[in-house]
């Protein structure tokens, strides 16, 4: 079930946030560590974990063909960019065997009305785009063996082209992945007689996500022995899994007397270069698979003395519905 966001967030007065204690950690167990490993999070000076949930981590010491992993590049770029490869493979590809017809000779082309080396290339290019694409209109044919070897193995190339090209689309379309929306900003907001740290989610497709859980986890800069550390704190939640999400989910840490965040005032919170880990796990009921999703929050990014506005439309016909549009909404509190 979903959070009534108006429920989650309003009190009649804003509590008195408790006064600040003291973090303890234990920095040599690792029991907190995210796998992310201490000297990464103690001396980076980005965020670990993007807003669309990639890691800020670059790995070095292996050559361009040793990190060279074709087929999960071609899975992983953006759209634009993997159309742009095909593009380009397709044209160099006919560009190449063009040059090799070329270099057959003039008469390697039954039917060639070419005249002059910039024609024949002309020519040659789409003649090797009719035999890739195994269109063949018929008025240019191979003639002698060098031209039909050629043709021959265009022929073998452009059936592995298309095989190619088509299991990547495939596995991109039948890959099962979240399409999580993450509000813009988290919110310190009231919660109960007290105060909360509360982020909105919502999925962002028509498909139906069931067992869907939350982890967040917060990470923050204390003094150890005089000197900076960085630690890792599990948040605990309000309700940690919702069994349906089929409008919308208010995520809320109570800032009670367990808290790491009890205590500590908005000023306090700049000094802490915080940030908020989220991982999201789901059953996807279209692919009958689990999926999941990534972002953070920053400390920039928590608004304090906000809350999230209401969501909810009008019932039509009786039905319930939300504005996906104001996931992002905020007001004073």
């Amino acid at each position: 079930m979903t959070r009534d966001p108006e429920k989650t967030n309003s009190a009649d007065a804003p509590a008195a946030v408790p006064a600040a204690t003291h973090m303890a950690i234990s920095p040599d167990s690792g029991a907190d560590d995210l796998g992310l490993g201490r000297r990464v999070a103690e001396e980076s000076g980005a965020r670990f974990l993007n807003p669309d949930g990639s890691f800020n981590v670059r790995r070095h010491g292996r050559s361009f063909f040793q990190s060279l992993h074709l087929y999960h590049s071609l899975l992983t770029m953006s759209w634009p960019r993997l159309l742009g490869v095909v593009t380009a493979s397709y044209l160099i590809a006919n560009l190449l065997f063009a040059a090799g017809y070329l270099l057959c000779g003039p008469q390697a082309l039954t039917g060639s009305t070419a005249r002059g080396l910039g024609e024949r290339l002309l020519e040659s290019f789409f003649f090797s785009v009719q035999t890739l694409s195994t269109i063949g209109y018929g008025a240019l044919s191979p003639n002698g063996l060098a031209a039909n070897i050629l043709v021959t193995a265009e022929a073998i190339v452009g059936l592995m082209i298309v095989a190619i090209s088509t299991g990547i689309f495939f596995s991109r379309f039948a890959r099962p992945r979240a399409k999580i929306i993450f509000s813009r900003d988290a919110v310190i907001a009231p919660y109960q007689g007290i105060t909360a740290f509360e982020f909105r989610i919502a999925n962002e497709r028509k498909s139906q996500l069931t067992q869907v859980e939350a982890t967040v986890v917060m990470s923050r800069l204390v003094m150890v022995d005089g000197k900076p550390s960085r630690g890792f704190h599990p948040l605990k939640l309000e309700r940690r899994t919702i069994m349906f999400m089929p409008l919308h989910w208010v995520v809320v840490h109570p800032i009670d007397e367990e808290s790491p965040l009890r205590g500590v005032t908005e000023e306090q919170f700049g000094d802490f270069d915080a940030e908020f880990l989220i991982l999201l796990t789901a059953y996807d009921e279209t692919f009958s698979q689990t999926v999941h999703a990534r972002s953070s929050y920053k400390g920039a990014e928590v608004r304090w003395g906000a809350k999230f506005s209401n969501m909810y439309r009008p019932p039509e016909d009786g039905l319930v519905s939300v504005d996906l549009a104001k996931i992002h909404d905020t007001e004073p509190e």
